[in-house]
């Protein structure tokens, strides 16, 4: 008789292959949206997919005065769970869910971008235990924001490289899968990057079977971040990336788009962590960086820079 975890298995790769073959669903965002949250773990963090968008809706869009806000920390999951000794056993993994009431409070936000799943299965093989709590958090968060007043995005979670361990790839995979089915059950939100990634890494591997996206299975290149924003930029409708291989091919179609760029990547960086510091979280070695006011002083003068070169 098969067993209730290989049933699960099996409808969840059944689901898989029937959803990610279909075009993504799109999703316009409203006029009066201004301030745009993502929220995330350390890829988010690390940010570059977040500036590459920032850095697009700036020069795309200069009069729409968008606020994209990164408060992605690391180690981070909706599930609350933490593997035995992580990080050497100085800290457990830190819980969305103990800050996302001050997070949604101090930054007020228009519409929410959400990307979790590569820590949530702590990096064992498939768990039907540890499943219910990913999807358990996933609920729960997309039912405090909701709350909220504010419409949420989910992201499906970035590829594990299976070269470094083919069992938590396909608990990406599953997890994955799980979510783009709440496009259908539950009419939620939902990109899909993970599909997307797992394709062009794929692809490549079979004309150089050294390439990777991640050099350690988990953290994106930065080509793994193009491909991240690109589909989320697809989604919201930006069709003219579809052919873009890199953030530098888009820039360089506007007028001081490089210097644009740079500035935008300045600004999140400084950015990120005052509104880490200012909201509070349980994660141990973040750089405290700026007051949230110094933060914001220093960025309103990369802002009038930015202005100035959009000008000429």
């Amino acid at each position: 008789m098969m067993n209730t975890k290989f049933l699960t298995i099996c409808i969840f790769f059944l689901i898989g292959s029937h959803f990610h073959g279909k075009a993504q669903n799109s999703y316009e965002i409203p006029q009066d949206v201004k301030r745009i949250l993502f929220l995330g773990n350390s890829i988010t963090y690390a940010g570059q997919y977040v500036s590459y968008i920032d850095t697009y809706f700036t020069l795309k869009y200069p009069d729409r005065d968008f606020e994209i806000i990164n408060v992605g920390l690391p180690s981070e999951t909706v599930s609350g769970l933490s593997e035995p000794g992580h990080a050497d056993g100085k800290f457990p993994r830190p819980d969305l869910h103990e800050r996302l009431e001050r997070v949604l409070l101090h930054t007020k936000p228009d519409l929410v971008f959400s990307c979790y799943g590569m820590n949530d299965g702590i990096y064992l093989p498939f768990d039907e235990g540890r499943f219910q709590k990913y999807k358990e958090g996933i609920n729960c968060l997309n039912g405090e924001v909701i709350k909220n007043g504010t419409p949420i995005i989910h992201i499906t979670p970035p590829i594990y490289d299976g070269r470094k361990g083919e069992a938590y790839a396909n608990v990406l995979d599953i997890y994955s899968d799980w979510i783009i089915s709440k496009r259908y059950t539950d009419g939620w939100k939902v990109m899909d990057i993970h599909w997307p990634m797992k394709k062009y890494l794929e692809d490549k591997r079979l004309s150089d079977d050294d390439f990777f996206l991640a050099k350690d299975g988990v953290h994106p290149n930065d080509t793994g971040h193009w491909i991240m924003a690109k589909q989320l930029l697809l989604y919201l409708g930006e069709v003219d990336v579809s052919k873009a291989n890199g953030i530098e091919e888009v820039v360089s179609q506007f007028n001081h788009g490089a210097e644009i760029w740079k500035l935008v990547e300045e600004s999140q960086k400084i950015m990120k962590d005052a509104w880490l510091t200012s909201i509070g979280h349980q994660r141990p070695g973040m750089n405290a960086g700026l007051t949230l006011e110094e933060a914001l002083d220093k960025t309103d003068m990369l802002q009038k820079e930015l202005r100035n070169l959009q000008k000429k």
